[in-house]
């Protein structure tokens, strides 16, 4: 059996797989906020999916920002209480054996790739577009890593071939501007289409003003397209990836299956471009998934169910 447990910022999900990734159990609780209580929320949700399946597995946690490899400590995380901290070393210890972690957006794309949109090709780009933008790397059915336990970050890249009405960018948490995640994240969508003197609306009051025929809010769309389709050009360049897979809020906008390819052609460094840009499978499970998944199924603990 194999334990997947998500780290949030609001909530905490874990799920128990069973062979061939069919769910044996699934459980929320809302997250402490502090790093005492949530090594010991994460300890007793552990607790808890064994009980009820009554089977010990393995654990893989999906978490905001990386462990550094450089320190041993968490670094960029949103969720500050970690930053600086030995989590893996906590949660071991917590947990009485051995934890992976994981970037979130790396657990998405490692669950979309192994059986989600994703399953059965070479090489997956998985990409969360909501609050934050994330990305991870899965070949072959395996997940990339580096030294500085940061591939598929691209969201802090600068928005390649911006117009001069978009220079130099918004600012960016990260301190610098005009970066992806500024302007794709749900956020830099909603403060982007703000910034044009419209009334302000949440991400997904625009989608919906756009769908019900709103010129401004289409317009809006449509830069966000096109700002999309550059980001991932790189993308392309870079590791073309057999398909690309949209998570997080943005990933609902059903224009964006058409529109991103529609225009990412003129940016790609190819006579053609046969990159598949798909849905996410399994939604806001996909995080949690992952994270069981990030132990291989040949090594998924006693009393495997």
């Amino acid at each position: 059996m194999r334990i997947g447990i998500d780290l949030g910022g609001t909530k905490i999900e874990g799920i128990a797989l069973g062979a061939g990734g069919r769910e044996l159990a699934r459980k929320r609780i809302a997250t402490p906020g502090t790093y005492d209580a949530t090594v010991a929320a994460i300890r007793d949700l552990v607790a808890t999916l064994e009980q009820e399946t009554q089977s010990r597995g393995t654990v893989g946690i999906g978490m905001p920002g990386a462990i550094s490899p450089a320190t041993g400590l968490v670094k960029n995380a949103n969720s500050t209480y970690l930053i600086g901290k030995p989590f893996d070393r906590d949660l071991e210890a917590a947990l009485g054996r051995e934890v992976r972690l994981a970037n979130d957006a790396d657990c998405f794309a490692l669950s979309e790739a192994t059986d989600g949109a994703g399953a059965g090709a070479a090489s997956v780009f998985g990409i969360i577009l909501g609050t934050g933008v994330g990305g991870g790397i899965v070949v072959n059915g395996r997940l990339l890593s580096g030294p500085n336990a940061i591939a598929g970050e691209w969201g802090h890249n600068q928005l390649p071939w911006m117009l001069p009405d978009e220079l130099p960018g918004p600012d960016c948490y990260c301190g610098k501007k005009g970066c992806i995640e500024s302007w794709n994240s749900g956020p830099g969508f909603a403060a982007e289409y703000a910034a044009s003197g419209e009334e302000p609306l949440m991400a997904q009051e625009i989608v919906a003003a756009a769908e019900a025929g709103s010129r401004p809010a289409r317009f809006a769309l449509r830069r966000y397209a096109d700002r999309l389709a550059r980001a991932l050009s790189h993308v392309i360049n870079l590791i073309d990836p057999h398909v690309i897979v949209l998570g997080g809020g943005m990933s609902n906008v059903a224009a964006l299956y058409d529109e991103v390819p529609a225009r990412w052609g003129a940016y790609v460094f190819s006579d053609r471009v046969d990159t598949r840009l798909l849905r996410n499978m399994h939604g806001d499970s996909s995080g949690v998934r992952g994270a069981a998944w990030l132990w291989p199924e040949s090594a998924s603990g006693d009393g495997i169910a």
